[in-house]
Order: structure tokens, then sequence, then C-alpha cells
């Protein structure tokens, strides 16, 4: 498995905008979890971002809280996951993004949760309450461990603090569609295009855009209008929790499918 950084290196190099989509550990179960990954590395996935189920998801909506409070009570913990993770992760290329609280982090100590995650195979971490001032040490101990930090910003962040955050985050930035938390939105804020000038004006590194987006059409659309990743997540996480796993894994095998064409056209 490549780095994350090294996988948008070479899709920016072909001209490709990377598809990255998100499901929750353990919803409906790890073993499914599994087939999920692997099924979406076949299916268009560039990059897999991985969330691991937390009781206090404040940036998720309705939909992604959901899934980690079913997972949480079928008893899925972090070192659940990792042991899926490390069995799984050797037959996947698209590098594994790991989407936690920092409160998790800072209870297993940061070295160690670095350390852990990269032994299972995960290239990078996102960790959208990590504050700026506190991210020197966790980058420091992600670096030793191989695991490469990728920090967001949001529609309200000030532009002398998007320079800040662009100067640190690793593998790409993660540009924060909407004012809110996740969730399947009918359109994509218009803003989402000035956001992505602003940033390409204080940075050269990878813009991935997510929260809100669900259709192939706006994938399509936040690619035309510059990014290098477009990231989805409530609909993945819903389409897997319809009906059986095995509805749910034919479900969004079709629709990784559907948006990475939309992203290749």
């Amino acid at each position: 498995m490549v780095s994350v950084s090294s996988c948008m290196d070479a899709l920016r190099d072909r001209g490709q905008c990377a598809l990255i989509p998100f499901i929750t550990a353990g919803d409906p179960d790890l073993e499914t979890t599994a087939q999920a990954l692997q099924l979406l590395d076949r299916s268009g996935a560039d990059l897999i971002e991985l969330g691991v189920p937390y009781s206090d998801p404040l940036a998720d909506g309705p939909v992604i809280q959901a899934a980690a409070t079913r997972a949480l009570q079928r008893g899925t913990r972090l070192e659940q996951v990792l042991a899926m993770l490390e069995t799984v992760s050797p037959k996947l290329k698209a590098p594994i993004i790991l989407f936690t609280y920092y409160n998790p982090i800072l209870n297993r100590g940061v070295e160690t949760f670095l350390k852990d995650i990269a032994a299972s195979g995960a290239r990078g971490l996102v960790v959208p309450d990590l504050p700026l001032e506190e991210v020197e040490s966790v980058l420091e101990a992600a670096s030793h461990a191989g695991i490469e930090v990728t920090l967001l910003v949001a529609p309200t962040t000030p532009k002398e603090r998007i320079a800040q955050i662009a100067a640190r985050s690793q593998g790409f930035i993660y540009l924060v569609s909407v004012t809110g938390v996740t969730g399947m939105r009918t359109q994509v804020e218009t803003r989402v295009q000035e956001l992505i000038t602003d940033l390409r004006g204080v940075t050269d590194k990878p813009i991935g855009v997510g929260f809100g987006i669900s259709q192939p059409s706006q994938a399509k659309q936040v690619m035309e209008w510059g990014a290098d990743a477009v990231i989805v997540g409530s609909a993945f996480v819903k389409r897997l929790a319809e009906g059986s796993p095995e509805h749910g894994l034919q479900a969004i095998e079709t629709y990784c499918r559907s948006l990475k064409a939309a992203l290749l056209e």
C-alpha cells in the first residue's frame, strides 16, 4: 500500500481526481467492513476513509452518527478495528485513512496510537476536532510512525488560519464544503469554488472536498471547480446499512462505480 501523498501525486500527474469513499467500521459488522474495503478497492476507490466508531461524533450528521452508535452497540472497539485492518490492508491498493476523534488518541497516548494504526496498515489520519494549536505533537509522532495527518479547512476558517493549516496538512487538505456536520445535500454550495481558489492561493498541495457530496453530478461539479479529490461518506454509509449485508455490499459497489465514472468523464 502506497502513502496518501504518493497516491494523490500519481493521480494528479495523470490528470485524475481521486475518489475517497468513507465507511464506518463495524456497521453492520466488522466482517462486512472487511468485505466493503476490498469491494471499494476494486470498484474505483483511490483511497478509503475508515471511521472508527465514537460515542460523541461532533462533526458527523445523523447517518454516520447512527452507524457509529450501531457499531458501538455491537461491541466494536478500536482494538478490533485495527485487528481487522491488519488482516485486510495487505490485500488493498488504496491507502487507508483512519477518521477518529482526538479524545481516543489522547486516551491511548499519541505515540502509541500512531504506532498501532501504522502497524495495522493505515497510512493516513483525519482528526476533525484536533486543534491547530495542538497539531505539532501529533505531526511529530505521526512522522516517526509513517502516518500522514490530513487537516481540515472549513468555510468559516479565516484566511490567515487557512494558510497555517495548509502548511501543516499532509497528503492533501480536507476542505469541508458546508458549515455544519456531514450528510447528504441536494446541491453543493457554490462557495466551494471560491474556497478552492482561496486555498490555491496559499498552497500547491492537493485539495480534497467532503461533507455533503452524494450524487455523481455533484462529484463531477466539485472536480470541475478544481478539487483533486472528492470525499463521499453518508451516502456510502446509508447504502451499506440498508437491507442485508449482501444487499448493502452490492449497493455500494454500484454506487462507487457510478461516482468513479463521473470523475473520469
